[in-house]
């Protein structure tokens, strides 16, 4: 009899915390694994799972994009995506054109800067403008990074047709610039990024400033970037700060998820940065502000909710 009830116990308690939401487990889509995203996801997955209660099985993706589809589709519930690549999904337009706006997720809170990242081997390329002619990584045909590239072409006013374009991966393109194939490659993530640093570690390699004329024409016309410096010795041999500009790598939900559970799990995220930062160094870059600010599509009501208790009131759909 008493193992009986003991049993009948261990059941409620099960059934307890299924209802609580503490026995939840999401799936949530990141980068390459060469990439920012896919580290700093793991983080923030360890972070929810320890603070939270709920498991974060984190996976390697495409990036951006593949996360939003990922999350439309149900196959994820969280994914990393660029501030800029979410308003395409939420608008419709560009990378989203074929598909058309789609609604299926929220944000939970923007995180970190991700640098536009020119990269290359070769001395003699010093400015965007210097591109032309070249073979360039400018990421996978419609991705963020692709998109990217593109503003930033024709903000030094060239257009794909003025290069030899090449359509890689962070850690293809490093393995080309390595191995010559490419003369400079676009990495849009937030620095020091593993396969630049790991690029910058073993060989002479240069990035190029986006700045001056090239950054004010690229913020006029497309107003979600903002200027950022890469500081000094960031990667091996970089003595120099390198102005670039930037986009905000954001973490989004699906729609469907429960407000308790992205309470709990923004609530685990922003209330324990300094455990972050002591794990990855782009925590540092987390805040309240940084989280709220600059949003391209409206908050999970769980995000706003923790927000709202912080004093800062964000829209929700």
């Amino acid at each position: 009899m008493k193992k009986i009830i003991s049993f009948a116990l261990l059941l409620v308690m099960l059934l307890t915390m299924v209802a609580c939401g503490g026995a939840s487990t999401m799936t949530m889509g990141t980068g390459g694994t060469q990439g920012t995203y896919y580290a700093f996801g793991g983080i923030l997955g360890s972070q929810i799972k320890n603070s939270a209660g709920i498991t974060v099985n984190v996976v390697s993706t495409d990036g951006s994009k593949a996360n939003i589809l990922g999350i439309d589709a149900g196959n994820y519930q969280l994914g990393t995506v660029q501030s800029d690549v979410m308003a395409y999904a939420w608008e419709g337009s560009r990378s989203f054109e074929a598909e058309g706006a789609l609604k299926s997720f929220r944000v939970v809170g923007g995180l970190y800067a991700e640098a536009v990242q020119l990269v290359t081997m070769n001395p003699e390329i010093k400015t965007v403008a210097d591109l032309a002619g070249k073979k360039v990584s400018i990421g996978a045909a419609g991705s963020g990074v692709y998109f990217n590239a593109i503003d930033v072409l024709n903000a030094a006013g060239l257009t794909e047709k003025d290069i030899d374009p090449q359509y890689q991966s962070f850690g293809d393109s490093a393995d080309a610039l390595k191995d010559g194939k490419i003369d400079a490659a676009f990495i849009v993530a937030g620095p020091p990024t593993p396969a630049i640093t790991e690029l910058f570690t073993t060989n002479t390699a240069y990035l190029v400033p986006i700045d001056g004329a090239v950054a004010d024409k690229l913020m006029k016309d497309c107003p979600y970037y903002t200027v950022h410096s890469i500081p000094a010795n960031t990667y091996k041999g970089q003595t120099e700060e390198v102005k670039t500009v930037t986009v905000k790598a954001t973490l989004i939900v699906s729609a469907s998820s429960s407000e308790e559970d992205v309470y709990n799990l923004t609530k685990a995220i922003f209330d324990n940065i300094e455990d972050i930062t002591a794990a990855h160094a782009k925590g540092a870059e987390l805040s309240i502000e940084n989280a709220t600010s600059g949003m391209t599509a409206p908050f999970h009501a769980g995000a706003a909710k923790y927000f709202a208790e912080k004093g800062v009131t964000v829209e929700t759909e």
